[in-house]
């Protein structure tokens, strides 16, 4: 069998990188195990403060960040790390190569239920070595990521992760506490009849989307001629995880529900790692208009819409909101 340190070491030409990729799976591994005790290890409930984004942090978000932070500076190769869940980047080596950013606890609502969540992160080059890292370091587009993945804690814990060009999953084996790889070339399908979005904020939306879920609503009878199913997890992890497995298209779209919010997702903890998975699977990631990647953020907890999955759907939405757009 194939483990997680067997590919890195086959596949990763950076040693830096290899560690830092180590350090965020055994984490995982931490915080795996965290979720299956569940009420058993206090980790349900609300931990009483608020993140940057003004949301309520659950127990075990606040344990996965500072698991992750703690580990992190430790690591030699880190010169900062940006969580979703803090004001500010943290800096850590200043001799290190890489700059890390991640989402400890992606769909955090889901915890109590015992439904999936998971952790996000995403790997870029750090320009300044032998200086303190700021936020403004971490300030790239999506396409200079070194490397991308999450960790998926469902019924088992699923790594997905891309180095080079591809795309490849791991699974957590609970005897051996290895990750052992599971799909060695994740790709996605072109066609789907699988969308995934939250049809409450529909009032919010802009035309085009309007108009693209009605026609899929419309099924048979539309002008798209077959049927298609909603699939909806209410975590970005699960719904992209779905995606990568069986094809589909994911959108958070652009709503008028938040004015000072342009999507729901974030640039860099979100879009942009899962942007770089959904197209080195075969597919396109894109905010309704624009490549994720090719986005240069102006802040490191910019929001943006989010539209990914299977390429030809991902393109019809496009080509929909550049229609409206020249009316």
């Amino acid at each position: 069998m194939t483990t997680l340190a067997n590919y890195l070491n086959a596949h990763a030409s950076n040693p830096a990188l290899n560690d830092v990729i180590t350090t965020v799976t055994d984490v995982g591994k931490t915080i795996s195990q965290l979720l299956r005790k569940g009420a058993l290890a206090d980790i349900l409930g609300e931990a009483g403060n608020q993140n940057v984004q003004g949301e309520e942090q659950k127990k075990l978000d606040v344990l996965a960040n500072d698991l992750l932070l703690e580990a992190l500076a430790k690591n030699s190769h880190c010169a900062g790390v940006a969580s979703e869940e803090l004001d500010d980047a943290t800096p850590a080596n200043a001799d290190g190569s890489l700059l890390v950013l991640f989402d400890p606890l992606d769909g955090s609502s889901n915890i109590d239920i015992n439904m999936a969540v998971g952790t996000i992160f995403s790997i870029l080059p750090y320009q300044r070595q032998g200086q303190v890292s700021e936020n403004s370091d971490f300030l790239q587009a999506g396409k200079q990521q070194l490397a991308a993945g999450y960790l998926l804690y469902g019924t088992s814990t699923v790594l997905a992760l891309t180095i080079t060009d591809n795309v490849v999953m791991f699974s957590l084996d609970p005897d051996s506490n290895e990750y052992v790889l599971i799909k060695e070339d994740v790709q996605i399908a072109a066609d789907t009849s699988e969308y995934a979005i939250n049809a409450s904020n529909y009032r919010y939306w802009q035309a085009p989307m309007q108009q693209y879920i009605d026609e899929l609503i419309a099924g048979k009878t539309g002008v798209r001629g077959r049927d298609f199913n909603t699939r909806w997890v209410a975590a970005m992890v699960g719904d992209v995880h779905r995606i990568l497995c069986r094809g589909g298209l994911f959108t958070y779209p652009f709503d008028t529900k938040d004015a000072n919010k342009a999507g729901k997702l974030r640039l860099m903890y979100e879009a942009n790692p899962m942007s770089l998975l959904i197209e080195r699977a075969g597919g396109a990631a894109t905010d309704a208009v624009q490549r994720i990647l090719d986005i240069e953020p102006s802040d490191i907890h910019q929001r943006v819409p989010v539209v990914l999955g299977s390429k030809n759907e991902v393109d019809y939405v496009k080509d929909l909101h550049l229609k409206h757009a020249t009316k």
